[in-house]
């Protein structure tokens, strides 16, 4: 639609004074030979301004309106996974034509960002509900009984693992050596380690040679579990919590653990966030790249002496907030009949 030639300022001037003189709007209208809605907004306008020059806009009008802004922002709830230029395509279908960035400014306004999507293992039904069984079993349970876990698990350590994605200051120099990092070809190796904590603090960390089968485990358990237990003070009745992993649920680790009168948690599978320790891992693994390990004999040293520094604090408030990981509110959705959405920890 064409835009409207504006009232000169005499116009307007004499459209106030004969609306001063008591005329109503349409014995001015129809004098001057203007519309009424015309010579109700220049009226309108004086008595808040108390003047009838032409004021300044604060900008550019917006280019979608707001039933376009709306429709957006419905499609994007609906499937997060929209990119800017289906939206440009739809709003064109509609009568509207923007660019990208215009999309970008419209969802930014409206307190959306563009995050990387989070990956997450693929869910079959049986995850789902021995998720949502082990949530409806201990929903309730109170703090006491999260202090009495062992919680356990492995994970990779790389030589040059978090290093590799660090920024730096700087103006120019980029090949200065404070601004580098330092790299070797497949990441440098790495090592694999076992670890446990409780609410008492850290446990004992294990460095894990060759490749991990059922009876290297039973070793490491025997090596690790029970003096860990006992530097920790579990006292009696405590409960040891391992995943799923088929080493951990053979058949002769089962009977090692009922022979060492280990009462072990029942753990549903796919659930590596409901597993504090990982909040542990990415504290070590922040803590070891800061020391930048030259080597694996290196990382397995600094591993170990920033395992035993994680303040038993951090190990307090992990299993003091542990009921917040079992189901939070927002999550419920999630356990819906044919679900397949995973927790967003």
């Amino acid at each position: 639609m064409a835009k409207t030639k504006e009232l000169s300022k005499d116009v307007r001037d004499k459209i106030v004074d004969l609306h001063k003189a008591g005329m109503g709007y349409k014995t001015i209208a129809k004098q001057l030979g203007e519309k009424v809605t015309t010579v109700g907004a220049i009226i309108r306008k004086w008595k808040k301004h108390k003047r009838t020059v032409i004021l300044p806009r604060p900008g550019a009008p917006c280019k979608i309106s707001p039933r376009g802004v709306a429709m957006i922002m419905r499609m994007v709830r609906n499937q997060p996974r929209t990119t800017r230029e289906d939206l440009v395509n739809d709003l064109k279908a509609a009568g509207t034509i923007v660019t990208k960035k215009t999309i970008g400014n419209t969802l930014r306004r409206e307190g959306l960002t563009s995050c990387s999507a989070r990956k997450v293992p693929l869910l079959k039904k049986a995850h789902i509900h021995a998720r949502l069984k082990f949530a409806n079993e201990h929903l309730n349970d109170s703090e006491d009984n999260w202090v009495k876990v062992l919680w356990s698990d492995e994970t990779k350590m790389e030589l040059f693992g978090i290093n590799s994605t660090r920024r730096v200051w700087r103006r120019n120099a980029a090949y200065d050596p404070k601004n580098t990092i330092p790299t070797v070809k497949h990441g440098g190796g790495n090592i694999m380690l076992w670890g446990c904590f409780s609410a008492n603090g850290t446990g004992q960390l294990h460095h894990i040679k060759g490749t991990m089968d059922g009876a290297m485990y039973r070793q490491i358990l025997g090596e690790n579990i029970l003096p860990s237990a006992r530097a920790l003070k579990m006292g009696r009745g405590w409960v040891f919590q391992h995943d799923n992993d088929p080493k951990h649920t053979a058949k002769a680790t089962k009977e090692w653990l009922k022979k060492k009168h280990i009462k072990v948690l029942e753990w549903p599978s796919q659930s590596p966030d409901l597993n504090p320790i990982e909040n542990l891992w990415r504290e070590l693994k922040v803590r070891v790249a800061k020391r930048q390990p030259r080597n694996l004999n290196d990382l397995e040293k600094i591993c170990k002496e920033e395992w035993d520094k994680i303040p038993p604090e951090m190990c307090t408030n992990l299993v003091a907030n542990y009921k917040k990981k079992v189901l939070p509110p927002s999550t419920k959705s999630c356990f819906a009949e044919g679900s397949n959405t995973y927790f967003p920890h």
